[in-house]
């Protein structure tokens, strides 16, 4: 177990604001020797980085723009060389696209989802494995944030699921051939939350027994799980009750459930979304 990430180098996608900010603060807080911030907002990241560092953190910015794979090398490349190879990687950069599936746009809704939320965790993590593998003197840590939403199936999310499905499968795969591979000091973590209330869902409607989870919580036990190399984190509770009952039981007995009972099915009719 990870008792803190003193002296340690921290890589954080999405890191402007909401809880990929939380998480570099959490770095910050526990002396990371260094904590890389990548996000695409340039106003969100100047301040969030002026904020950290006059809590005393050593923070490394980095405009990059994660659907894109260029740029993703372009970005690991300099932080290589500026930096090093970060010990800790947060796959935390995510976008959403609330309709049914025939009203999304191939590039700007399909391909930028996709891209964000499926490829660019694959993408950086190719870039840093090699160094936390090769380092067996020191731990490591990858989390890929995913959702619940990569675990059960949901109207007016098709693509964002996809997304998610892929995330979740390929993270915990990763998770298994590293220990397969005798490569026990990198450990993977899964992440699959629902709805949180960081302005994303923005108009989603809760689930029977299942609070709209705030950041806060979902990133202390993120945080926590990491440390101790926990191979998942799914919550609430409710979401393995909702896997283990679609496992069970037969298709249309679950979609009855989900639609009339716990409203699963319902919860992006009134989506709106994190307003620009």
């Amino acid at each position: 177990m990870m008792e803190s990430v003193a002296g340690m180098r921290v890589l954080i996608t999405g890191a402007a604001m909401g809880m990929g900010k939380l998480y570099a603060q959490m770095a910050v807080a526990e002396g990371a020797a260094a904590v890389v911030l990548w996000d695409i907002n340039a106003v969100e990241l100047d301040r969030t980085v002026l904020e950290l560092r006059a809590l005393g953190g050593r923070v490394f910015p980095y405009l990059v723009d994660v659907s894109k794979l260029d740029a993703i090398t372009a970005a690991a490349t300099r932080v290589k060389a500026e930096v090093g190879d970060p010990d800790i990687l947060i796959n935390n950069a995510g976008v959403v696209r609330g309709k049914l599936f025939w009203e999304h746009d191939p590039l700007k809704d399909i391909w930028f989802t996709m891209s964000i939320n499926a490829l660019a965790p694959m993408y950086i993590a190719r870039e840093f494995l090699p160094a936390m593998i090769a380092n067996r003197n020191s731990e490591a840590r990858l989390v890929n944030v995913a959702s619940a939403a990569g675990l059960i199936s949901n109207p007016r999310m098709s693509v964002y699921c996809a997304s998610k499905w892929s995330a979740t499968g390929w993270s915990d795969s990763l998770r298994i051939e590293l220990e397969q591979s005798g490569h026990t000091h990198v450990r993977v973590t899964t992440v699959n939350p629902t709805y949180i209330s960081t302005g994303m869902f923005e108009g989603a409607k809760p689930i029977l027994l299942t609070p709209i989870l705030t950041p806060e919580t979902v990133t202390t036990k993120v945080w926590a799980a990491m440390k101790r190399g926990r191979p998942r984190v799914i919550m609430p509770w409710t979401v393995f009750l909702s896997s283990a009952l679609r496992g069970l039981l037969p298709v249309r007995w679950f979609d009855w459930l989900a639609t009339h009972v716990f409203g699963v099915y319902h919860t992006m009719e009134e989506f709106k979304g994190r307003t620009p």
